[in-house]
């Protein structure tokens, strides 16, 4: 049957469609005002409670710059090939998992450490003088910005053989929270179940081929040579 013989209203086809149309999901709407959103619309972040906002486009240009109550959350995403990090250093951190996000608090004036589990987003406790070093020796750091950006380590690769490598992004905060989201939807058990895994595999990956590699060197310590 060619295609012009298959029923054009009436029949499968077009009930078909008529189902699909009242199955689709509901608009997501902005909070700020109530306008439909497209599926890749601004966030904004409320800077006292850390919350996640969705906005349209003009509500979130009125929060571009640095906002008292909302900030807009960029779309930068940058891969830190050369990220200087030792193994040390990260134990210092005091992280207890292989994966962790860090950003600049504006309202605390502190960097803030938080790493995602089945219950969702934990802080752990960071010295600032183990923070100041590292970012002393990356100056790609300092252009990371307050409250919307992260800095984003995946140290899995040690322990799971998804990469042979750490990986580390400078990236949007929302990225970060959808991390956290992933893995407490998709964690089974004790060790998380093949299916967390593999989404976490799928995030990496996706953001690798979204990230735009940064060729900003790490700064020499003192003594060393180039």
């Amino acid at each position: 049957m060619s295609a012009g013989q298959f029923p054009q209203s009436g029949g499968g086809f077009g009930v078909l469609r008529q189902f699909a149309r009242r199955e689709r999901r509901p608009l997501e709407r902005c909070e700020l005002c109530s306008l439909g959103l497209r599926p890749d619309h601004p966030h904004l972040i409320e800077l006292a409670q850390r919350r996640l906002l969705c906005a349209c486009e003009a509500c979130a240009i009125l929060f571009s710059g640095q906002g008292v109550k909302f900030k807009r959350v960029p779309r930068r995403v940058l891969s830190l090939p050369d990220f200087s990090l030792s193994d040390a250093e990260w134990d210092g951190l005091m992280v207890p998992i292989n994966m962790a996000f860090f950003f600049k608090n504006s309202l605390e004036n502190r960097v803030i450490a938080m790493y995602p589990s089945p219950a969702g987003a934990m802080e752990s406790l960071l010295a600032l003088e183990s923070w100041n070093d590292i970012a002393a020796r990356n100056p790609v750091l300092n252009g990371m910005e307050s409250d919307v950006e992260a800095l984003l380590v995946n140290r899995l690769g040690y322990s799971r053989g998804h990469s042979a490598a750490p990986e580390y992004y400078l990236l949007p905060i929302d990225e970060c929270y959808k991390l956290v989201g992933l893995i407490r939807m998709h964690w089974k058990g004790l060790s998380g179940g093949t299916e967390v895994w593999q989404e976490l595999g799928h995030f990496f990956a996706n953001l690798k081929g979204r990230a735009v590699e940064s060729t900003e060197a790490p700064a020499l310590e003192k003594g060393s040579h180039a």
